[in-house]
């Protein structure tokens, strides 16, 4: 089963602001996954789009 991450730990994994965090998923760049009305975000995904982005 993958790891999701809460909002908050997400940017941390990515050094970025939370306020950016939300900003690329409204942007269509992050995925993200909503469980009620909570966003979760795959650490996997986000492991594949930080090795990306450093290319």
């Amino acid at each position: 089963m993958e790891e999701l991450l809460t909002p908050k730990k997400a940017a941390k994994f990515l050094k970025i602001h939370k306020v950016t965090l939300y900003r690329l998923v409204k942007e269509g760049k992050i995925p993200a996954i909503k469980i009620g009305k909570q966003l979760r975000f795959s650490k996997e995904k986000l492991l594949k789009l930080h090795f990306n982005r450093e290319k």
